[in-house]
């Protein structure tokens, strides 16, 4: 093996690594870009994947509007992102005190962030309340108001922004769902059934999240890996998806009726 030979294995290993480092780096500023002075709202942003969000999109350049049900923790929020964010490449987030769980509130909610800010581009429904114990210990109260909290609340501020989205033809809306929605758990039958009245079982994550907003194409998608390897599995072999849909379908058909 001559020297040539040798030095070819190197070089490559180079060349592909200094190709990876300028994709990462294009993606991130596309990421970046895609969010830049977008509108974005995000309900209960004081806690898990809300938090998230938040330092995700505030580091983007998108003008945030942090909602949550509690004004000390939007505060603690509010300052810990105005301490490590560039003000110069940043905007003030808007605080927002909102409980879904009172719907008439949610209405005045959307109405001062479109006075506000004129629009929404990005509405990303994070709020839920959770409850522990076993389902005949449940009052219907608490199913009342934990359904408002979970479903009507976020289908009452979506309905509210949306449309605003439409008469503007451009809007993302983000719905983050819960591995409660894939399995059930003992003792949270509440929040297992509020999780099945979307009818999808997304796992979302911030990442995810950005990926999903700077996409030219705008679709309906599903973050969970069994959709989204379906859908890859559809754009680069096609005959391969019909051929395993048409499988299932003659299964299907095939399975006798019971009498």
């Amino acid at each position: 093996m001559g020297v040539p030979a040798v030095l070819l294995l190197p070089l490559l290993l180079l060349g592909i690594s200094g190709l990876l480092f300028i994709y990462q780096e294009v993606s991130n500023l596309w990421s970046k870009s895609a969010a830049q002075n977008k509108v974005v709202v995000v309900t209960d942003a004081i806690s898990g994947l809300g938090k998230e969000c938040a330092r995700v999109f505030h580091t983007s350049g998108a003008r945030l509007v942090l909602c949550g049900k509690n004004w000390e923790r939007l505060q603690s929020l509010y300052d810990a992102l105005i301490s490590v964010a560039d003000p110069s490449k940043t905007f003030t987030p808007k605080l927002v005190l909102l409980d879904l769980s009172d719907i008439s509130c949610v209405q005045d909610v959307a109405k001062e962030v479109l006075d506000c800010y004129g629009c929404v581009d990005i509405l990303i429904n994070n709020a839920s309340m959770k409850v522990k114990g076993p389902a005949h210990k449940i009052s219907l109260e608490l199913d009342k108001k934990i359904m408002d909290a979970n479903y009507f609340g976020p289908i009452t501020l979506t309905k509210a922004l949306l449309p605003n989205m439409i008469s503007r033809r451009t809007g993302q809306i983000v719905l983050v769902n819960n591995i409660q929605g894939k399995l059930g758990i003992p003792f949270r039958t509440a929040f297992f059934f509020r999780r099945l009245t979307y009818g999808v079982h997304p796992v979302d994550v911030a990442e995810e999240v950005m990926r999903t907003v700077r996409r030219k194409k705008q679709e309906v998608f599903l973050a969970n890996p069994i959709p989204k390897a379906a859908v890859y599995l559809r754009n680069f072999f096609p005959e391969v998806f019909f051929a395993v849909v048409a499988c299932g379908v003659k299964e299907k058909l095939n399975v006798p009726e019971e009498g």
